[in-house]
């Protein structure tokens, strides 16, 4: 798909992040552009900033209000952009949460929310897209994961970590389906990028995560938009922006061993640093 100008894309999770700068990416290069999420009033902003990124007269952005949590909602979704634009030609999962913490002391709510609103508003709206893709004979499905998808081993992550694993094999399966009737899946894998759903997780992430991911510096959204753009173009399976994403791919591939005892030595420092401060404040209060 070398070519998007008149392509039609759904992004969900279109109105902030990864999925906004992703549909301005799309619009820039003059696709018709619909955006799913769930505030009616962050997704008219979302809307007027695609069409200003847009390329000019005639190229149609749309906002549509839906929650693809749900497969209800996202059925509806989807089909008010087929009756409005008809048949995507890109569908681009975007909508996700991330809610670190630890594993002994967190919510039980916490867990069924991240499979909810980061493995299933994958599933759901793929689901309901690809019968129109089928029927058509071609179409490009794009997950968003993260590089906790092959990491898994990140500190505090035992309730997100597992919902983008699933996602990761979800897209495999979905690949190997779809690729008969013509159409293309992808998988993305950013690292910390800089949203605003990134200041709420750093607010609840254990002193660990730190020091495991520390060394993974936030990228901008527009970055992973640009990726995601390419990889469409290009038909590429696998999207990992950055290059330390890509070497912690390959090196958990290949050696995961070594991988296992370098992340296993970070957080053992950072508990002994956690633990030594939480003495000194004991032994502050104790005077």
């Amino acid at each position: 798909m070398s070519d998007l100008t008149g392509k039609t894309v759904v992004v969900t999770g279109g109105s902030s992040g990864i999925g906004l700068a992703t549909a301005e990416a799309f619009a820039a290069r003059g696709a018709d552009v619909a955006i799913v999420a769930r505030d009616p009033e962050r997704l008219e902003a979302a809307r007027e900033a695609v069409e200003t990124a847009g390329t000019g007269p005639g190229q149609r952005v749309m906002a549509f209000s839906a929650d693809v949590g749900t497969f209800d909602g996202a059925q509806e979704a989807i089909g008010r952009v087929v009756e409005a634009l008809g048949t995507p030609d890109v569908l681009v999962n975007t909508a996700g949460i991330i809610i670190p913490g630890y594993f002994e002391s967190m919510p039980v709510a916490n867990f069924e929310t991240c499979m909810r609103n980061g493995y299933l508003t994958c599933v759901y709206p793929s689901r309901a897209v690809a019968p129109h893709m089928i029927a058509r004979g071609s179409g490009h499905i794009v997950n968003v994961s993260s590089v906790a998808g092959f990491l898994g081993c990140v500190y505090g992550y035992t309730a997100y970590a597992p919902s983008k694993f699933a996602v990761m094999g979800f897209s495999e399966a979905l690949r190997s389906e779809m690729k008969p009737h013509g159409i293309k899946v992808s998988v993305v894998c950013p690292p910390d990028t800089d949203t605003p759903g990134l200041a709420f997780e750093k607010s609840l992430r254990p002193a660990e995560t730190d020091a495991v991911c520390g060394n993974m510096k936030a990228v901008g959204p527009e970055v992973v938009a640009d990726e995601i753009v390419r990889a469409v173009e290009a038909g590429r399976y696998y999207v990992i922006p950055g290059l330390l994403g890509k070497v912690y791919f390959r090196l958990k591939g290949l050696l995961p061993g070594l991988f296992f005892a370098v992340t296993d030595g970070d957080v053992t420092k950072a508990r002994r640093k956690r633990l030594a401060g939480s003495g000194s404040e004991l032994s502050e209060e104790r005077r």
